[in-house]
């Protein structure tokens, strides 16, 4: 994971980098990325950023070398898909958010609890 990215989305959860800085630097990391595989991790955020305002970057090509350049686009993200880009970007850094932890645990622990009933009617069936 690219420290630029982690930062920016560290920023973003902190309330101290805008929604645009996120777009733009996400972007970028995952349409670099991309072809060596590397991007997978960010395609829940790109989703988010496609379905929510799909416009606001655009992609240019670069004549001093090949590939391209990422600008933010003339419509801004909209404030009411923040907080799905939000929680795109808390998944990506493995953040939970209130009351997610309970429910992991509660997800783990009837995991947990069916292995040990299959176990147990593994041993009894065999008995």
């Amino acid at each position: 994971m690219s420290s630029i990215v982690r930062d920016t989305l560290e920023g973003y959860i902190a309330g101290h980098v805008p929604a645009a800085r996120v777009v733009a630097v996400v972007t970028a990391a995952y349409y670099r990325n991309r072809g060596r595989g590397r991007g997978k991790k960010l395609k829940p955020l790109i989703d988010v950023i496609e379905r929510a305002s799909p416009g606001v970057v655009e992609l240019a090509g670069t004549p001093d070398r090949p590939g391209f350049a990422v600008r933010l686009g003339d419509r801004p993200f909209p404030q009411q898909n923040e907080a799905e880009l939000r929680a795109a970007a808390q998944a990506y850094l493995g953040v939970a958010t209130a009351g997610e932890g309970e429910r992991g645990k509660g997800v783990a622990a009837g995991v947990i609890a069916r292995l040990v009933g299959m176990i147990q009617r593994l041993i009894s069936a065999s008995a």
